[in-house]
């Protein structure tokens, strides 16, 4: 993180537990279980989580929001929690926004990172439970005005993208970011960077400030320690140390090197829509993504105000076009 810095003085980072130490937990391990809804446990968490964020601070590293519980639908062999809606809430009212308040810090809670529900009820196979829905989760805490009170946004990463929509609607005075993007399969494919900038173009359009990749760097293959194997921005050979920049880097940095903080997202129309994004920068600098994934070329125009232009955006291309505020 010091080393980020350097290349990103303003980086801003947030932060979301995994699993909560063990004692507080129904299973006495870092993977499994649940929170224990105690008034030691709970007020012992709250103020765990103030400590983080000072010990971090001392550090030189300030965290600039903390997520509540990440994937708190998730039960799963590597390290998590699962929480109750109504659960989250009262923690949330009673013992974290309060301790956070009396801290002093500025630390922003976020309600996330919201994972589920993963699929539909009761599919075959893995039916969502009842209680990970928009009502029994996000509803449940964000319409409750003491809790409500503590919060500045909604964590949403992928299986959260099914309460988007309701949340977006429901509670606007909420700020919205993606909290983790989908992590394939390994192989690392061009098709599966244009099924990302789907998703990025989903988020952004429901409302979402941000989005965030997940893994960094990973060896050749991607397989994690339980075996799954994943997609990340960079490969390294193991036995030659060889960098790689897989496709899903390229994908990201069109957006992260030319939409600058502060950008807004601009109403697009047109048969482009469900292709492109359109923001403003805080200089009134214009940049437009355009992703076709067609088997063929296809002609892409933009209009805004006097500002024009047409070009051919290729089959299976991404493109990134840049407009100078006031300057054409």
């Amino acid at each position: 993180m010091r080393e980020a810095q350097k290349y990103c003085p303003e980086l801003e980072l947030f932060a979301s537990p995994w699993s909560p130490p063990t004692w507080m937990k129904t299973k006495k391990v870092y993977n499994y279980g649940r929170i224990r809804m105690e008034e030691k446990v709970l007020d012992a968490y709250a103020r765990y989580f103030v400590k983080f964020v000072e010990a971090y601070k001392e550090l030189g590293i300030p965290v600039s929001m903390v997520h509540v519980q990440n994937e708190p639908m998730a039960d799963q062999k590597f390290p998590s929690c699962l929480w109750h809606g109504s659960d989250m809430r009262d923690f949330i009212k009673g013992y974290l926004g309060p301790a956070f308040e009396k801290s002093g810090l500025g630390t922003q809670i976020w309600l996330g990172t919201i994972n589920g529900p993963f699929v539909d009820f009761r599919w075959p196979g893995y039916g969502a439970p009842y209680e990970e829905f928009y009502d029994q989760f996000a509803n449940t805490i964000l319409s409750d005005k003491e809790a409500r009170k503590y919060l500045t946004g909604v964590g949403v990463q992928w299986g959260g993208k099914h309460q988007l929509e309701q949340i977006e609607a429901s509670f606007p005075e909420m700020r919205i970011m993606q909290t983790e993007s989908e992590c394939g399969d390994g192989k690392n494919e061009w098709e599966q960077a244009e099924y990302i900038y789907f998703l990025m173009w989903y988020f952004f359009r429901h409302g979402a400030e941000a989005y965030t990749y997940w893994n960094m760097a990973l060896p050749e293959g991607g397989v994690s320690s339980w075996g799954w194997s994943q997609n990340s921005l960079a490969t390294v050979a193991e036995d030659t140390g060889e960098l790689t920049l897989q496709p899903e880097f390229y994908l990201m940095k069109h957006f992260s090197h030319f939409i600058k903080p502060g950008a807004r997202l601009l109403e697009t129309k047109g048969h482009w829509t469900a292709n492109a994004l359109v923001f403003e920068n805080p200089d009134g600098q214009l940049v437009v993504t355009v992703m076709n994934s067609m088997h063929q070329d296809r002609v892409f125009t933009f209009l805004c105000k006097e500002k024009s232009f047409s070009a051919v955006i290729e089959a299976h291309s991404m493109n990134t076009f840049v407009i100078d505020g006031g300057r054409g």
